[in-house]
């Protein structure tokens, strides 16, 4: 296959984003496939693959903002912190203000330290905490910096609520920010419990939900020859990256990983392309991309590529 590019699926309830990655590899038939982030086997919504020669990219994308929205289920506590899991606690006396509810979204809106669940595929000593949760084991896991820069209910919250109520939230944070966990503890803080129930990523960086097609369209896609008008391309991908454009002259020399000075180039580059050690994307005549280049000061400033797309 001669495509390239980064593809966004929406994810269906119960595969893992590696299964999802399996059955994009036979349907297109590439097995240099990749995603950008797991997304937990309950969760749907935007799942980005990299396809082809784009897996070499997957460093350089920016995805640092995730979007969610998930259902908060208050009253009950679950070892997977969702409703997948063994129930650990359960208040069926749950009651929940909504004045309290809103001071709670309130607090937990900002830069926090969050500890990943024992469910997780976060690792210690190589072995991935999932593995010794299932084992029984709980141990030690060291908390994480997060920043939670939206919490806010996605509809008009209720006056009051009960056990295993809870209104559906939207979340705009940080990459690595469970939001399991941000449910657990948001029940831990208003004293009842609580959990995750449903949970939908809208958008992964700049990739949303809208673009996003079902395994099932992409093999219709596929067979009707249409895929390259779904994939994103890699500059498209890459577009918070500054743009340097090659001519034929120093094509070559890029190619080949030499270094690109200022006048090599046919246009002024912007002031973003020149911070030093800032990285810039290199573009052919055509439009495409060529390399990743790292900008160099000094008294001969230059561009040294870091990564040659071909």
């Amino acid at each position: 296959m001669m495509n390239a590019g980064f593809l966004v699926v929406n994810k269906p309830p119960g595969y893992s984003s590696h299964q999802v990655v399996a059955k994009a590899r036979r349907i297109l038939g590439e097995r240099r496939i990749g995603h950008t982030g797991t997304l937990d086997p309950m969760a749907t919504g935007v799942l980005v693959l990299a396809i082809g020669k784009a897996t070499k990219l997957i460093s350089y994308l920016d995805e640092e903002k995730k979007l969610y929205r998930a259902r908060l289920v208050l009253g009950l506590s679950t070892d997977t912190q969702d409703l997948t899991g063994r129930e650990l606690s359960s208040q069926p006396e749950t009651r929940v203000s909504q004045d309290r509810l809103t001071a709670a979204l309130a607090l937990f809106t900002g830069e926090m330290e969050q500890t990943p669940p024992m469910y997780s595929a976060v690792k210690v000593n190589g072995e991935p905490l999932y593995k010794l949760a299932r084992a029984g084991k709980e141990i030690n896991r060291a908390k994480r910096k997060i920043t939670i820069y939206r919490l806010e209910a996605d509809e008009p919250l209720l006056p009051v609520y009960g056990f295993k109520e809870g209104p559906d939230l939207l979340i705009e944070c940080s990459r690595g920010t469970y939001i399991r966990t941000l449910c657990h503890d948001l029940g831990a803080h208003l004293g009842v419990g609580g959990c995750m129930g449903d949970l939908v990523r809208l958008a992964s960086g700049p990739f949303c939900l809208d673009e996003a097609i079902t395994l099932d369209e992409l093999a219709e896609i596929v067979d009707a020859g249409r895929l390259s008008a779904h994939l994103v391309s890699p500059t498209a991908a890459l577009s918070h990256l500054p743009m340097v454009r090659l001519n034929e002259a120093n094509t070559e020399r890029v190619r080949h990983g030499g270094r690109l000075f200022l006048q090599d180039l046919t246009e002024m580059p912007s002031p973003e392309a020149c911070r030093a050690q800032g990285l810039v994307q290199a573009v052919n005549t055509d439009g495409s991309l060529l390399a990743i280049l790292k900008y160099h000061k000094g008294s001969t400033a230059f561009w040294q590529p870091v990564r040659v797309f071909t």
